[in-house]
């Protein structure tokens, strides 16, 4: 995606600010003091989250907040690059104004998220100070509800059309985490899901390191106080013809054990005895 380019540097009696921080996954259960405080303390607000209801709920905690969901249009023929820049630019008018600038974005601003990212570096490059305040991610909420500890076996994360546009490495002796399955093979960025033959694709590349009657579970994090995570589960035969949305994650658990490397395994026995020796 391409950069926004910098204006000319802020004086330095330039008080503009921002701070991206991150709302948390579920409302009002995940937002941390200093987010708060950041969001209490700005003059203008811009928040870009995963639904209306959370959008009221941040209105309540200050007079101006500006929704950035309008930027996407009509939803149609609009790819989500030019809506991501139309973000950045919009927010650096602000901070360029003068103004202490909040962004609040759902989950963790520097997940699957561009934007934050590219204010940050473009308000830097203009003299302004800009910060990011991580919040809880779906990652985080997926680890709890899952059972899944990333240490024990290791955890891979892909964006999953990424296994399709690149040849990227597979380790299925880990857990396979893929975001945004009911997106993959879109090349436009202007579509907010595709269909099964898109996760056809996605499964025939996924055969040849697992079995396809292999278990996949499909999840997705609660985001209101009231809801439960919502997780199913299916074969990978079967993951074409199962609705996926945008919002839900696809995990893969290991599918063969580790394998051990007998020949490091020696060397460290012979380090170990030789600080044995030594000592």
């Amino acid at each position: 995606m391409t950069s926004v380019s910098p204006a000319k540097p802020a004086d330095a009696e330039t008080r503009g600010s921002i701070a991206c921080v991150g709302l948390g996954m579920t409302l009002g259960s995940h937002l941390s003091p200093l987010s708060r405080s950041y969001i209490q303390q700005a003059d203008v607000v811009f928040a870009a989250l995963s639904d209306a209801i959370v959008e009221v709920w941040l209105e309540h905690m200050h007079p101006d907040v500006r929704s950035l969901q309008p930027y996407y249009g009509d939803g149609k023929n609009k790819s989500r690059a030019v809506t991501y820049r139309e973000w950045v630019e919009v927010m650096m008018d602000e901070i360029r104004a003068g103004k202490r600038v909040c962004a609040v974005f759902y989950g963790h601003p520097g997940i699957f998220a561009w934007s934050p990212h590219e204010v940050i570096k473009v308000a830097r490059a203009e003299g302004f100070q800009a910060h990011m305040e991580p919040g809880i991610s779906a990652e985080d909420c997926l680890y709890a509800d899952l059972g899944i500890d990333p240490g024990r076996l290791g955890c891979q994360h892909y964006e999953a059309g990424q296994l399709l546009f690149y040849d990227t490495p597979i380790n299925p002796s880990a857990c396979l985490v893929l975001w945004q399955v009911g997106l993959v093979g879109d090349r436009s960025m202007a579509r907010f899901s595709t269909g099964p033959e898109y996760r056809q694709v996605l499964v025939d590349v996924l055969s040849r390191d697992y079995p396809l009657d292999h278990e996949v579970i499909i999840y997705r994090g609660a985001t209101l106080p009231i809801e439960q995570p919502r997780i199913r589960h299916v074969t990978l035969r079967d993951l074409p013809a199962v609705d996926v949305s945008a919002e839900e994650t696809v995990v893969l658990q290991p599918a063969s054990p580790l394998r051990p490397n007998h020949a490091v395994r020696k060397r460290l026995a012979a380090l170990d005895q030789a600080m044995a020796s030594a000592s």
